[in-house]
């Protein structure tokens, strides 16, 4: 698709050379004499990107900018408008000014435009910054539409019972703060949604939400996740490197099992909370940053205390605020409206439309307990969605009966991520159609649909990882 550029200036002879030259280049142009046909065409035509004049009659080049300045501020305080704008529909602007007139351009460019360019014009130059503008256009929509997508996964808090309603309303209110949050509950139970959320609704939202996972890693690896290096801290360590706490710096830092953080680094963390402020592996000089911590655990962090294996200190710094997440268990009446949630989102992923779970179904899926609460809920959905051949998803693809012959691969699928479960499902059906073919590998690829040289490959597969993980 043309990038749509347009040229606004009173001088006739500089719209022309510049369209000109911007076309030869493959750019789309419209053009303007004044600042009002300048709007209109703004409205009309929506362009990627505007070359503006400062000097014109009718309104000035200041005026456009003030003009636009005042519509984008409307418009994020418009009924409706949820939270700030993560991304604007005004275009970059390009000022362009006499040599005399450089105080206006910078006054220009505190009123919205991205970079100025004085008369007479150096035309490469111009291309260059159109260009480096344009790129950086596409890179702001690509991380708006990365956020959304972060967003639409994590974004969504179910509060079907007045107990989780009250407990949204004060997290909302926390959010409000900078304070350290501690969120407590069964592994499952949503307290990366939980984070995800303080964080959006901060004013910390529009900068890094950095997540750190304090149990993957050994302590030697997570302290340097966590604080980066110095060049030459170690062997291998050729340049010097940021960790998760610097990039977080002026949004949230999410620190998940923190129960499981090792006593030394335990130490290290405290002075972060403290003072703001560590050293990088191999480093004397202190990096200072401005962040907001939330910390969650599955453990219960005072009796640890009383054990010895969590800091008291610590644990005094964590516990700021904190809120209790309950069990799914505890919440049935949420139930459908999780798992529609779900079913709306795999369907979609999967290209499967218009199915639908039955109120057998429903009800089988609130009277199971949950064990591994909404992620396990999550897990079952995406499995009945990839399982069912039917319009409708019944309690058979569910597999949730207490009583139910289960395979031991589906059962032990609920504590695993998505992909990984998605990877024992699809061995399992492979499994299930060797049976019924009675070990035949053509009839069992047939009847799955897929090639035999496919099934015969993903079983050499799982053959490799079993002999792999006796080894």
């Amino acid at each position: 698709m043309q990038k749509k550029i347009l040229v606004v200036d009173d001088d006739p002879d500089i719209v022309l050379m510049l369209t000109d030259r911007l076309e030869s280049l493959g750019y789309a142009t419209l053009s303007a004499v004044d600042g009002q046909r300048a709007l209109e065409l703004l409205e009309s035509e929506e362009p990627g990107l505007v070359l503006l004049d400062l000097e014109m009659p009718r309104m000035t080049g200041l005026e456009v900018l003030e003009h636009l300045a005042r519509q984008e501020q409307a418009a994020s305080q418009s009924p409706g408008t949820a939270g700030p704008v993560i991304l604007s529909n005004r275009p970059p602007v390009i000022v362009m000014t006499a040599h005399g007139t450089i105080e206006r351009a910078v006054e220009a460019m505190k009123h919205g435009a991205l970079d100025f360019l004085t008369k007479p014009l150096d035309v490469d130059q111009l291309i260059l910054v159109i260009q480096k503008a344009l790129e950086r256009e596409a890179l702001k929509r690509q991380v708006a539409v990365l956020r959304e997508e972060v967003d639409s996964r994590y974004g969504t808090i179910v509060a079907d019972t007045p107990a989780m309603a009250s407990l949204v309303d004060l997290v909302k209110r926390a959010a409000d703060s900078d304070a350290t949050v501690l969120l407590l509950g069964e592994s499952g139970t949503g307290k990366e949604l939980f984070a995800r959320s303080i964080h959006q609704w901060s004013r910390r939202i529009q900068n890094p939400f950095v997540v750190i996972n304090c149990v993957a890693l050994t302590e030697t690896l997570l302290e340097n996740e966590l604080f980066g290096h110095e060049k030459g801290a170690f062997t291998g360590a050729t340049t010097q490197q940021k960790g998760k706490v610097e990039l977080a710096d002026d949004g949230t830092l999410f620190l998940d099992e923190i129960g499981d953080m090792a006593p030394d680094l335990q130490a290290k963390l405290l002075r972060l909370l403290q003072d703001r402020e560590f050293h990088r592996v191999g480093g004397t000089r202190l990096v200072r940053v401005n962040l907001r911590v939330i910390a969650a655990t599955n453990r219960d962090l005072s009796k640890a205390v009383k054990e010895g294996t969590f800091r008291e200190d610590l644990f005094h710094r964590l516990n700021v605020i904190s809120f209790s997440i309950p069990p799914l268990r505890d919440r049935p009446d949420e139930i459908p409206h999780l798992a529609d949630l779900f079913l709306r989102r795999y369907t979609k992923e999967m290209g499967k439309p218009g199915l639908r779970l039955t109120e057998a179904a429903l009800r089988a899926m609130q009277r199971y307990p949950w064990p591994g609460n909404v992620r396990e809920l999550e897990n079952a959905v995406a499995r009945a969605v990839v399982l069912s051949t039917d319009r409708e998803i019944g309690p058979e693809y569910l597999r949730l009966a207490s009583g139910q012959e289960e395979e031991p691969q589906v059962r032990e699928a609920s504590d695993l991520s998505y992909h990984e479960a998605m990877e024992h499902h699809r061995y399992f059906l492979i499994e299930q159609a060797l049976k019924r073919a009675h070990g035949n590998q053509t009839k069992a690829a047939e009847a799955l649909g897929l090639q035999r040289s496919y099934l015969a490959r993903v079983l050499k597969q799982k053959q490799a990882e079993a002999e792999k993980q006796d080894g």
